[in-house]
């Protein structure tokens, strides 16, 4: 069984009935959950005031070694407004010294890339306590790779994806394309030659996502990637003025651009069923023209 430590840096937890079935599922399955008191704060539109949330991330240096998962209550934004106080190399420390899974996604795609890229911290992207755990309907899925990926040295995925041929391998990052484009320029942007960038998001149309590619084509990201997968852009809407246009369009409008593959399909993301992925990994990324395998190793885990 495992502790895990509440945080909450983003936005204020608005499903306060999903926290609550979150922590009670944890709780009965034998898990300890602490800092429970971050699902109430509020401040405005944040889970607390930016002292508030910041203290919550820089307080992951002190965690004792009995705690070792810290999850995410839920994204939405505020983490941005943190990064530029946030003791990293003391964060680090602390994983070094015992592992930490640092669990969570969407907003907080921020602090994930802002630690890879200052201490080459490995972090999961994955389920957090208020939309996954809390969910409804409790998805298997998520919850079994969830486990599988904080317990297990070497794991694989497979499913089925259209394209060429191809056998890469690189450092696994990414996360929330709006999240990660967003940094491009700053000092959290990860510095990362020869990789395999995994990228998703929710409610932006294709035009919106293909300008968040261009941009970091433009930037010369893309090109210095051995593949791109992507995971789930759900939450969009088309209409009669796109005439054609969506995200498959898209997808061919920007791979048409690139010297390099581009894999969709990944169940990653904001959806019910989502992978946990180590974020500074090691990734392998197989594909045979019908069918995507990932095999991501090198990152630290936790005792069963």
């Amino acid at each position: 069984m495992s502790s895990i430590h509440l945080i909450a840096p983003s936005g204020y937890c608005v499903q306060q009935a999903a926290a609550a079935r979150g922590i009670a599922r944890l709780t009965a399955a034998g898990h300890e959950v602490f800092n429970q008191e971050v699902v109430a704060r509020r401040f405005q539109r944040f889970a607390g005031n930016d002292s508030q949330r910041l203290a919550d991330i820089n307080h992951l240096a002190q965690l004792p070694d009995s705690v070792d998962i810290a999850l995410a209550v839920r994204g939405g934004y505020g983490a941005s407004r943190l990064l530029d106080s946030i003791d990293y190399a003391a964060i680090a420390g602390r994983v070094a010294r015992h592992p930490l899974v640092i669990c969570g996604h969407s907003d907080f795609t921020a602090i994930q890339c802002a630690l890879l890229a200052t201490t080459g911290t490995i972090t999961w992207s994955g389920p957090m306590l208020s939309a996954n755990f809390g969910a409804e309907q409790l998805s298997d899925f998520t919850l079994w790779h969830f486990w599988r990926a904080i317990h297990e040295p070497e794991f694989s995925f497979s499913w089925p994806a259209a394209g060429q041929p191809l056998e890469a391998s690189g450092t696994l990052w990414g996360g929330n394309l709006a999240m990660l484009v967003s940094l491009l320029g700053t000092p959290w942007f990860p510095n990362i030659d020869g990789g395999i960038l995994v990228i998703e998001d929710i409610n932006e149309h294709p035009f919106r996502i293909e300008r968040l590619l261009l941009q970091l084509h433009y930037a010369g990201v893309l090109r210095r990637q051995r593949a791109i997968i992507l995971g789930s852009f759900s939450g969009n809407t088309l209409s009669d003025y796109d005439d054609g246009y969506n995200f498959t369009v898209m997808c061919e409008t920007v791979s048409a651009r690139l010297d390099i593959p581009v894999i969709s399909g990944l169940p990653f993301g904001h959806e019910p069923d989502t992978l946990t992925l180590p974020m500074g990994a090691r990734a392998v990324i197989h594909h045979d023209g019908n069918l995507a395998s990932l095999t991501v190793s090198g990152h630290p885990i936790v005792a069963a």
